[in-house]
């Protein structure tokens, strides 16, 4: 029930979806081609051309899918209608169905509107090579084209390609450099370059190109992340505390109550030895779910969360009985809800290793740690500790190895990877 789960969907399913909107919003020539979305209703493209314009600025939540549907009821064969409503869908299995319409309706648009749903959606698998072929092929056909130079950026960037993909991103900024997305994209790959400072800029450069009463996510976390990297905790926390004033401030609300932030402040309390502190901001983040607008499912997940952050700070208070009741609760709750909790079964194993690598039973810590989220970076630095504490100095070096070859850009690795780096020089 971890936050960082959540946000590293979010983040892999707005990639895919940011370039793919660019795609219709702009008219796309090269060598006198044009790539053609086929659709003839005028009302389908001002839809699309609103999502354009709210994702480009980092405006995302339920308008955009209520936009979305717009653009599908005025043209039900618009292939790329349903992929956008697809794409916008709240969680895979809502999305599934729109994106298997979408790839039907493709093999009658034109060819182009069918090799870029193709290239994004391999994008989105993790295929990599074969998107990368695909956009490749295009950027030779439009070499000006924009969306196409942001594509090649994320798919480099999901290969670990990182001078490839700033290469992109810049060649986007000198298409068209007025919104803030690319920037925080280029912020991402000086934090993974380990160049702070220059992160810092580019972050502060997406944030000053917002649109007017947002508070956008990229950037925003984007300057808490680059503090973490080297080791200042009180400036990030001082970034957050500003972040979620802002996000309070300009009505961000209407995407969701502000509890990951405050999930996110508890989290720097607790890794910055000050497990109270962390407890009374995970109180005050979920204070703003049951009022909220979220689901039952959802309001019941941070209800989860809720437990699971007090269950690591009972841990880091040494009050171990308290920490493990905490994490009991966790376990029954997921059974409780049967088909629906069983994806949250690694969540409990993150928070049952927490409690007993704090409470000294190394052996049972790992048990539980390599049962959980093993492309979190932070439970591959748990699992580090563990190893060490246990003896075990290569598999502790390996796990740490894997914290800092690994390329996303959460709190989790930010958390993670100074000490991990700090482990492997030792």
């Amino acid at each position: 029930m971890k936050r960082s789960n959540t946000l590293r969907y979010f983040n892999a399913l707005s990639l895919t979806l940011l370039v793919a909107v660019t795609a219709f919003g702009s008219t796309v020539r090269a060598n006198g081609k044009r790539i053609e979305f086929t659709t003839a209703s005028k009302e389908a493209k001002e839809q699309v051309a609103q999502i354009v314009y709210r994702i480009e600025t980092f405006q995302f939540g339920p308008q955009v899918f209520a936009i979305a549907k717009k653009a599908v009821e005025a043209d039900p064969e618009f292939a790329f209608g349903y992929y956008l409503l697809g794409t916008m869908s709240p969680t895979p299995a809502e999305a599934k169905p729109h994106i298997d319409k979408a790839v039907e309706l493709a093999k009658k648009a034109s060819e182009g509107e069918r090799r870029y749903i193709e290239a994004v959606l391999l994008a989105r698998a993790q295929k990599f090579d074969e998107s990368l072929a695909i956009f490749t092929d295009l950027a030779r056909q439009f070499p000006g084209e924009r969306m196409v130079q942001m594509m090649l950026g994320q798919v480099y960037m999901g290969m670990g390609k990182l001078d490839e993909a700033k290469a992109a991103f810049e060649r986007a900024i000198q298409l068209d450099g007025g919104t803030p997305r690319v920037y925080t994209l280029l912020g991402n790959i000086a934090l993974l370059k380990g160049d702070y400072a220059k992160a810092r800029e580019l972050f502060n450069v997406s944030w000053s190109k917002r649109a007017a009463n947002t508070a956008p996510f990229g950037p925003g976390y984007g300057l808490v992340y680059a503090h973490l990297y080297q080791g200042d905790l009180k400036s990030a926390l001082k970034a957050l505390e500003n972040y979620e004033a802002e996000y309070a401030k300009n009505g961000d609300t209407q995407n969701g109550p502000a509890v990951f932030i405050w999930n996110s402040i508890a989290r720097l309390h607790l890794e910055n030895g000050q497990p109270e502190e962390a407890i009374k901001a995970y109180e005050k983040g979920y204070a703003t779910v049951p009022a909220s607008n979220l689901s039952e499912m959802e309001k019941k997940t941070w209800l989860g969360r809720l437990h699971h952050g007090k269950g690591r700070a009972l841990a880091k208070m040494g009050k171990y009985e308290e920490a493990w009741n905490e994490a009991e609760l966790i376990k029954k709750m997921i059974e409780e809800n049967g088909e629906a909790g069983k994806q949250f079964w690694p969540s409990y194993h993150y928070l049952a290793g927490y409690v007993k690598l704090e409470s000294g039973d190394y052996a049972a810590a790992i048990e539980h740690l390599k049962q959980a989220d093993q492309t979190d970076p932070f439970i591959k630095l748990l699992l580090a500790r563990a190893y060490e504490k246990s003896g075990d100095k290569t598999a502790a070096q390996s796990a740490c190895k894997e914290v800092v070859k690994s390329n996303q850009v959460t709190l989790d690795r930010a958390l993670a990877y100074p000490e991990a780096k700090r482990k492997l020089k030792a």
